[in-house]
């Protein structure tokens, strides 16, 4: 499977130069997932719960895109793009810097937020920024419309 334009190779690769707008794209590996740990069992119901509520949004229409979920994958967690997942099950998947700036930001702030903690801090980079997705209060939820763009365990 790939998705490199302009032969940018991994995310490691890449974290240590600039990337023009023509070279968004890179070929992504599994062992790239960033894993995550949470101090009790029930984290993982928060954290799923949470994640639910960012994402992309269009305000408009009061549709939010969730962009990241919590894989539980061989006794260990992780928190990976959807796009990702996409990957992990053999689909064409267009994984770009973005995405991936995206999914660490949004871990950034569930660690600001004590949800989970990472097991590997360097795989925090690159790091977006917090304008590059939404974040829908718990009691505000009910006036939108959550949409994931990928449903764990239906292929």
């Amino acid at each position: 499977m790939m998705w490199v334009q302009n032969g940018l190779g991994k995310i490691s690769d890449i974290n240590s130069r600039r990337v023009s707008k023509q070279e968004q794209y890179f070929e992504w590996y599994q062992d790239e997932m960033l894993e995550i740990q949470f101090e009790k069992d029930d984290d993982f119901l928060k954290i799923k719960e949470t994640l639910t509520r960012i994402g992309v949004a269009s305000n408009r229409d009061k549709i939010l895109y969730q962009s990241t979920h919590i894989l539980h994958k061989r006794g260990k967690y992780y928190i990976v793009h959807f796009k990702e997942l996409f990957a992990l099950d053999g689909k064409n998947s267009t994984i770009e810097l973005a995405d991936i700036e995206r999914r660490n930001a949004i871990i950034k702030l569930l660690v600001e937020w004590n949800l989970l903690t990472v097991v590997d801090d360097e795989q925090l980079e690159p790091m977006g920024h917090i304008g590059q997705f939404k974040v829908i209060s718990f009691k505000d939820k009910r006036n939108w419309e959550l949409v994931p763009k990928y449903t764990i365990g239906n292929r």
